[in-house]
């Protein structure tokens, strides 16, 4: 692995050099080396992986700049910018917020294949469950454009870009791992994703959105070996 940065984003690069690559975009609460488990078989695969720490995440942690939508796109983009100048085919993983970002940032771009875990295809239905679980409502919303909760700060400026901006196109071939027991994304909505793009889709019975027990990460481990 090499620690490198691009525009002042902390990345690792891991692997030999090769003319692949596939993009690792982590998910919250994550860093560019939760990519470790992931480039050690893409690498045994004749690629090289390409992690970053988004936004107030590893090595940002620091930074004033936040994990909002229009810096994790931008981020993504510069990201994508480079490993464009960099290998001929580009691969894509993003697991569940860096998902999300990817589905924004490179519907327009040339991706050979996508990985996607536990991702967020739908944030607008994911901020309906948190209006629902904290007791807030749109109009509230609109009124005090900011409002903490446990889990987030929930900000009109980011709604309304949400709704403005939903996933429509989405031209790579994908595959999907999803847990019964995600509270996140609703069953149907990654169906109906899945459906509309023609993903494929492993349904993992009983995991659970971050898949962190033993059992529910070996079974991402065996779904790395099958797709990547």
């Amino acid at each position: 692995m090499n620690k490198i940065k691009i525009k002042n984003i902390p990345a690792i690069l891991w692997g030999e050099t090769s003319d692949k690559v596939y993009i690792f975009v982590h998910g919250k609460m994550s860093s560019k080396e939760s990519a470790h488990e992931f480039a050690t078989i893409a690498v045994e695969r004749g690629y090289q992986v390409l992690s970053f720490d988004l936004p107030e995440h590893g090595e940002r942690k620091n930074e004033d700049y936040k994990c909002n939508v229009w810096n994790g796109v931008h981020d993504l983009k510069v990201i994508g910018d480079y490993a464009k100048r960099n290998w001929k085919s580009i691969s894509l993983f993003g697991c569940s917020l860096g998902a999300y970002f990817s589905l924004l940032a490179y519907k327009n771009f040339s991706i050979n294949k996508c990985l996607f875990q536990s991702p967020i295809v739908d944030m607008e239905h994911l901020i309906g469950k948190m209006f629902k679980w904290f007791n807030v409502t749109e109009e509230l919303l609109r009124e005090k454009k900011e409002i903490s909760t446990p889990v987030e700060i929930l900000s009109w400026d980011y709604y309304c870009y949400v709704k403005d901006h939903p996933i429509d196109k989405w031209c790579v071939p994908t595959a999907i791992i999803y847990g019964t027991k995600d509270n996140l994304q609703s069953s149907y909505v990654i169906d109906t994703f899945a459906k509309r793009f023609k993903s494929d889709l492993t349904v993992s019975v009983d995991s659970e959105h971050d898949f962190h027990t033993k059992e529910q990460a070996e079974a991402v481990i065996e779904w790395f070996k099958k797709c990547i």
